[in-house]
């Protein structure tokens, strides 16, 4: 881990306890004011303290308490970091500390994935602002919040948190962080692109204060953009040299991030070498068991790679790998967005039932009333336990749509209303069970909008919206009822027909793709799209849904290296258009 090489870089002082006349609360305050903008030296100085543990009082030793499970949390440690964390926001008697050891809390339990109990922190953590004045104290939790609602895909409420943080940014590095957050929210939720001055004027502000990590994230926004824009030579210059800081910082994730950028523009510049070599960095720095989007990237990049190269044996390990990591990853998007969801209805629940008590509460009061005083007020009590009853109905009724709305979004795509990606897959491999035994014929049909980046760039991500949306519905006229058609991603979409020959499915394809093409009165856009299609039939391939997807695939391939707009079957021996 860095801490054992920093500290023996520091050896001169790390051996050292308190100096003499050192005042252990200021020097806590300004390791933890400078534990990103200089790391090694907060390592050190929390190595020194630490030795001087028992000479510290109540006060200083909870704080130095809280900068050991920030520093376990930073260095990838969150499993040991949470029972300290939670010791101190359960019993610290200093709120300030108490809301900040939340806030770090909220950190480390969405990046472990526990969403539910990261947004409950998050509720308590809200709660506990007013009562807060520290404004660093503030900006923490304020830029927590900002961060897990940003997961959640709830960008501009995570904006809203960043602006609050930013209004109250009393130094240059707390400002720096703060804009850092807002602007990268803002990326993420495309209300913003990193050609904005802004983005310039804080990379270099956050360079200028030392907060070299908070520089290089919007770098690696900056360097993202341009790779979507086709300017992957930009992004290689960018990244490259600010490379040596971000291994500097040791922070994974970053790093991580910063290798599958890099990855991916040297592909689209045509260096596999370089590309393979990053991709496999980020790959390896990834933690097992999670699907991060950088190692998403990566695999990806891995694919295409190996594909260029002409490697299909590596092209199709990487196929398999990359499909494994986007559904990991799409399953962990949705579990972020009704976690959120979730909590939100407990708590709205939660207050509900108070509410409810309370008027119970109220209903007894008059209760004793009614028995001093005459039947009017026994009758008022019997008016406020029909509306109290008539609430509480209410409230049920209106949860169990909730809860039904809620699993509805989980399962379809929130923009065009067909499958998402996973019921699409769960609801395939009940068609492929059931075909297997009846024998029968099942074809799986795989479509790609042919240049999609060029209309998003071209006419905005609103026009480029309405064309998913004019192809959802232009194909859904030539399919039954018993065909599902699911949207896998982007611009690529998939279509299950059932009880159909090969020969049928390609004309049915063959009817989707004219009419996608063709121009529509009922569905007006400004452009017109096209689209490449692949076609993998059981009767050919059996009914293996990891099998059928790759064949679809390589024949949705095949007919984009033919030119486009077509039609592509997969046959035992290739696919032919």
């Amino acid at each position: 881990m860095l801490s054992l090489l920093t500290l023996a870089m520091h050896a001169g002082d790390s051996r050292a306890q308190l100096r003499i006349g050192e005042n252990p609360e200021t020097t806590l305050a300004v390791a933890d004011a400078t534990k990103t903008s200089d790391h090694p030296a907060f390592l050190a100085t929390l190595d020194r303290l630490a030795r001087s543990r028992e000479q510290l009082a109540a006060a200083p030793r909870m704080h130095l308490a809280y900068l050991e499970a920030w520093q376990l949390a930073y260095a990838g440690e969150p499993t040991q970091a949470k029972p300290q964390l939670e010791r101190i926001a359960e019993t610290s008697n200093d709120k300030v500390l108490r809301l900040r050891a939340t806030a770090t809390l909220v950190n480390i339990l969405g990046a472990a994935h526990r969403y539910e109990e990261a947004f409950i922190r998050l509720d308590e953590m809200v709660a506990a602002l007013p009562q807060v004045d520290d404004p660093h104290a503030r900006y923490q939790a304020l830029g927590e919040a900002a961060r897990m609602l940003t997961m959640a895909g709830q960008y501009d409420l995570a904006a809203d948190y960043a602006t609050h943080a930013v209004e109250i940014a009393d130094t240059p590095s707390i400002a720096c962080k703060s804009n850092v957050v807002s602007l990268h929210a803002l990326y993420r939720g495309g209300r913003i692109d990193p050609d904005d001055s802004r983005f310039v004027q804080w990379v270099a502000e956050c360079q200028r204060v030392g907060e070299v990590l908070s520089a290089n994230q919007l770098r690696a926004d900056v360097a993202d953009s341009a790779i979507h824009k086709g300017q992957p030579r930009t992004a290689i210059t960018l990244l490259e040299h600010y490379y040596p800081s971000v291994l500097r910082d040791a922070q994974p994730m970053q790093a991580a991030q910063f290798d599958a950028l890099l990855a991916r523009a040297y592909l689209d510049t045509g260096n596999t070498a370089m590309a393979d070599r990053f991709a496999n960095a980020a790959i390896r720095a990834s933690v097992a068991g999670e699907f991060s989007d950088p190692l998403v990237s990566a695999t990806e990049t891995a694919y295409l790679a190996a594909r260029k190269r002409g490697d299909w044996r590596a092209a199709t390990i990487w196929l398999e790998r990359h499909a494994e990591a986007d559904k990991g990853r799409l399953d962990d998007v949705s579990a972020r967005a009704l976690a959120y969801q979730i909590v939100r209805q407990k708590l709205a629940a939660s207050r509900m039932e108070t509410d409810a008590l309370d008027k119970q509460n109220q209903i007894l009061h008059l209760q004793r009333e009614a028995d001093r005083h005459d039947s009017e007020t026994i009758h008022l009590y019997l008016l406020l336990s029909l509306t109290v009853t008539g609430a509480i109905a209410l409230w049920l009724i209106r949860t169990r749509r909730s809860q039904k709305r809620f699993m509805q979004m989980a399962r379809h795509d929130s923009l065009t209303g067909i499958s998402n990606r996973q019921h699409f897959v769960d609801q395939c491999t009940a068609a492929l069970v059931e075909g297997s035994r009846t024998g029968e014929s099942i074809a799986l049909v795989l479509f790609d909008l042919d240049h999609f980046k060029q209309i998003n760039d071209t006419y905005g991500h609103a026009e480029g919206d309405w064309v998913l949306l004019r192809v959802v519905a232009e194909c859904r006229d030539h399919l039954r009822d018993q065909d599902v058609m699911g949207r896998l991603g982007g611009e690529e979409f998939a279509v299950l027909l059932r009880d159909m020959s090969p020969a049928r499915a390609g004309e049915c394809a063959e009817r989707m793709r004219a009419a996608i093409g063709a121009p529509s009165e009922e569905h007006r856009t400004i452009v017109r799209a096209t689209a490449s299609f692949g076609i993998a039939s059981s009767t050919v391939f059996g009914y293996d849904l990891d099998r059928l997807l790759m064949k679809a695939d390589e024949a949705m391939y095949t007919a984009k290296a033919a030119g486009r707009d077509r039609v592509a079957t997969a046959t035992l021996a290739t696919a032919t258009v």
